[in-house]
């Protein structure tokens, strides 16, 4: 299975160093920087055991020297989800199927925008990572991926599921993605602003009564979205649920404080940028997602 993977980032790198012993993987992106790393250094992995890996493969910055693919998987930053997505669809084989890993709530609309509902399927990772240098990250959080599947692109995404668990990557498929990925945005809406706001790790919110008192209006806010929604949340109890999130990952550095140590922009505007907004067209109050929202985005200008 050829597996394009758009994007050089820590979990770019995580995915490629896991699958290139059991697939073609090329990756592809606009860091050039990075890709170069790839090209001369291969994709270095620091494992949880202690030890380190390369692994040689394709890397690129031009889709044009892409053969078409089976597979491409987007781990891009949400506000280059259009790039990536457009990307996709000049690599992908006619059958083939675009995956996005990615951060955020409003990834899946765009990419089938681009490469059409036959050929898209939207998931979630709970895999972490950090970036150490270009080709170069650390795999902190292991945990399993859930992909979503469509009675046209199941047995597609059940080969996607087989290959990734196969090389290490636990992955399941799933009927009903949208509980799974509001699970995992209620944990990033919370979490991933506050570590960035603070400089802290994931544990961090837990660790004084008036962090933990905001973490979890952040999710109540966002849990009340949801419902409106019609989303059947995976649990009866948010901000237990994004407690525990805190706890398994307590170490980790979450990809919102790599960006803002790095003053790259973040995915804000795809985390509580969208709650505010589906909070405002549902009619549910979120206010603090606002202020949070805000703060980090200036944080952007200075």
């Amino acid at each position: 299975m050829r597996v394009v993977i758009l994007g050089t980032g820590a979990l770019g790198c995580v995915f490629a160093a896991r699958l290139a012993p059991c697939a073609e993987v090329v990756m592809l992106g606009t860091w050039a920087e990075g890709i170069a790393a790839v090209r001369r250094d291969g994709v270095c992995l620091h494992q949880q055991d202690g030890t380190r890996r390369c692994v040689h493969l394709q890397a690129t910055t031009d889709p044009a020297e892409v053969s078409p693919a089976d597979v491409a998987l987007l781990l891009v930053k949400s506000y280059q989800t259009e790039r990536a997505a457009a990307w996709a669809s000049q690599v992908l084989k006619p059958d083939g199927l675009a995956i996005t890993l990615q951060n955020g709530l409003d990834n899946g609309p765009k990419l089938m925008a681009a490469v059409g509902p036959r050929r898209s399927a939207v998931g979630v990772t709970y895999n972490g990572a950090i970036l150490l240098g270009p080709g170069d990250a650390r795999h902190t959080v292991r945990l399993p991926t859930h992909i979503g599947a469509t009675p046209e692109t199941a047995e597609r995404v059940a080969a996607v599921a087989s290959l990734f668990t196969g090389c290490g990557l636990e992955t399941h498929v799933a009927a009903e993605i949208e509980p799974i990925l509001w699970a995992k945005a209620l944990a990033n809406v919370a979490i991933n602003p506050l570590t960035a706001l603070w400089r802290i790790p994931n544990g961090g919110p837990l660790e004084t009564t008036d962090r933990h008192a905001l973490l979890a209006v952040l999710v109540e806010e966002a849990a009340a979205v949801a419902r409106a929604r019609g989303i059947a949340l995976p649990f009866d109890d948010p901000v237990a649920y994004v407690e525990g999130v805190c706890r398994a990952t307590a170490a980790n550095r979450s990809s919102m404080l790599q960006d803002v140590e790095r003053g790259r922009p973040t995915e804000i505007d795809s985390l509580n940028g969208v709650i505010v907004a589906e909070g405002k067209r549902l009619g549910v109050p979120t206010p603090v997602n606002e202020v949070v929202w805000q703060l980090v985005r200036g944080m952007a200008t200075r």
